[in-house]
């Protein structure tokens, strides 16, 4: 994020960082955190995983649903997402 202020100039949107040491102000990091650890327990070393695994947990989560999308998963909003953005 080190060219925040280019990226805001380039699209209007603003860009917002978390105070240190609060990590109720990441609620959704947070939460990612969390569903991460149960695939890989903390302290656990990452470099014994293979590209392959760590794509078959991140297409997990991507189609688990989630209360906050209405239960609809990630990747069913990213596809409709996608399709409006096409017409």
């Amino acid at each position: 994020m080190a060219r925040h202020r280019a990226l805001t100039a380039a699209t209007s949107i603003a860009i917002y960082f978390a105070d240190r040491c609060s990590p109720w102000q990441r609620g959704a990091n947070e939460n990612y955190n969390g569903l991460l650890r149960q695939y890989f327990p903390k302290g656990s070393n990452l470099k014994i995983h293979t590209q392959a695994d760590l794509d078959a947990v991140a297409d997990e989560l991507n189609a688990r649903p989630r209360q906050t999308l209405e239960w609809h998963t990630p990747a069913q909003e990213l596809n409709q997402l996608l399709v409006a953005s096409a017409d």
